[in-house]
């Protein structure tokens, strides 16, 4: 857990920082291909020809002489930058300006102690402006760009890549001329598709990895899933694909008519109906 303070101008605040996510990846390991057995990798010293135990690795700075300057804990912990211990808000801007390819890893940040009020306000005045905070911060031996937003009542630190560290595409975007009648089909399209719920998707590469490696153990055989082909002729396959999302979506809307509880019809009562005296 990150702690330290957060800077707007002359308006500081002690936060600290909770990591938001958790990955789940499904880990394939390096083997020994001829026997099926596990590959370590080994911490060798090449001046000293050996393998060295773990507790004779350390940290260091390699100069382009190529000497090492051993860097200990205590060397890094006297490192003389401002954000070490502080969230520096640069500015603001609109959450819009910010493209999505930038983002690193989300944070929540916490109020310190004695920090509620202070937060709170700075949480609703995001909310209501639509505005982000861009602030740099050192985390992990680093010092990274990152913005402060609102989220369920809470601020999110998402770091941010460095302008030099996105790449530039060159040449790939296409620069094939569009008609009116595609464009306007291509909207169809995605209107067709419109809402979804991310909840709902889930991660099939454990379940799949999982049937590869009963097969190979079965020995038995492994249906493929088949490939699409490339849609070449355009128009007939925006038109198709609209279609067929049409017929989808009544078909969903079907089945919710049919899921639905039937009405039971009110009781018809004979005779004259009582009044009260």
């Amino acid at each position: 857990m990150w702690s330290g303070m957060l800077q707007v101008g002359l308006v500081v605040l002690p936060i600290r920082l909770y990591v938001a996510t958790v990955e789940h990846p499904v880990r394939l390991h390096e083997i020994h291909v001829a026997d099926g057995s596990r590959v370590e990798h080994r911490r060798f010293c090449r001046a000293e020809n050996r393998e060295i135990p773990y507790e004779q690795v350390g940290k260091g700075f390699t100069l382009p002489d190529g000497r090492g300057v051993p860097l200990t804990e205590q060397d890094l912990a006297r490192l003389p930058l401002p954000t070490k211990r502080t969230v520096d808000v640069l500015g603001f801007v609109p959450y819009e300006d910010i493209d999505p390819i930038s983002y690193g890893r989300p944070y929540y940040a916490g109020p310190g102690p004695g920090a509620d009020r202070a937060y709170a306000l700075l949480v609703e005045a995001l909310a209501r402006t639509g505005y982000v905070a861009v602030a740099k911060v050192a985390l992990r031996s680093r010092e990274r760009l990152a913005l402060l937003r609102p989220r369920h009542g809470m601020l999110i630190l998402q770091t941010l890549l460095w302008q030099d560290e996105l790449r530039d595409p060159g040449d790939l975007a296409p620069t094939t001329p569009l008609t009116d009648r595609e464009l306007e089909l291509a909207e169809v399209l995605i209107h067709e598709f419109t809402g979804i719920s991310v909840s709902d998707v889930h991660d099939d590469y454990a379940h799949a990895l999982q049937q590869l490696v009963d097969a190979k153990l079965s020995g038995g055989g492994l249906a493929e899933p088949a490939e699409p082909a490339p849609a070449l002729d355009l128009m007939a396959a925006l038109q198709k694909s609209i279609a067929r999302a049409k017929a989808s979506s009544s078909q969903a809307d079907d089945d919710e008519v049919h899921r639905r509880p039937k009405k039971t019809p009110a009781k018809q009562t004979t005779g004259h109906r009582s009044r009260n005296t």
